[in-house]
């Protein structure tokens, strides 16, 4: 397997799983990765929830880990990355309000590269107008914006554990789905899984 460079979009909020998983594992098969956030030095940090399903008529949240920048997002250059990967949580409520957020996105989408976006990851991805003809499996509260970006709303299975591809566009709709999303990632990027 080839290593691959791996740009990873975090904010304030990301959902702590949906990062600190995703981050750990990509880089213990040896992927290189960079986690950035818009106004954000390589060093520090983005503070993260912990979201849950205790059978509430939505997710609860929680205070989670702090979670280390190890890259500054006003140094980074979209086209020495060969993938993107999207956490969900908050973030993306408001990262999607970013312009060269939403640049970097594009750049992703029209060169075909791969993209992992989980939970509310997909705000982002319909923001930046990147998901008309493409199908995709979001948190459930995202399928409308799926659907106004004229991409296909795909329902989560009961037990959030699903992921869809879609091409090089890998979607899951909350962590539950860690192991089909990042398999699928795997994947798209070439790297052999041995069952």
């Amino acid at each position: 397997m080839a290593a691959k460079n791996i740009l990873m979009l975090v904010g304030d909020f990301v959902e702590d799983y949906e990062v600190m998983v995703p981050f750990q594992m990509l880089l213990m098969v040896g992927h290189n990765v960079s986690a950035v956030c818009p106004g954000k030095k390589a060093g520090e940090k983005v503070a993260t929830a912990i979201h849950d399903f205790e059978g509430h008529q939505t997710y609860s949240e929680k205070p989670g880990h702090n979670f280390g920048l190890n890259a500054t997002f006003d140094e980074i250059a979209p086209e020495t990355f060969d993938a993107l990967v999207i956490p969900g949580g908050r973030a993306p409520e408001y990262l999607r309000l970013n312009e060269k957020v939403l640049d970097i996105v594009r750049h992703f989408a029209d060169a075909d590269k791969p993209i992992a976006a989980i939970c509310h990851g997909p705000q982002i991805l319909a923001a930046a107008g990147v998901l008309k003809g493409k199908s995709v499996c979001p948190y459930p509260a995202v399928g409308p914006e799926v659907t106004i970006g004229g991409g296909e709303n795909i329902a989560p299975s009961d037990g959030f554990d699903n992921a869809h591809v879609d091409g090089k566009l890998v979607t899951g709709p909350a962590w539950p789905a860690h192991p089909a999303w990042i398999r699928s990632f795997l994947e798209v990027l070439g790297t052999k899984i041995e069952p």
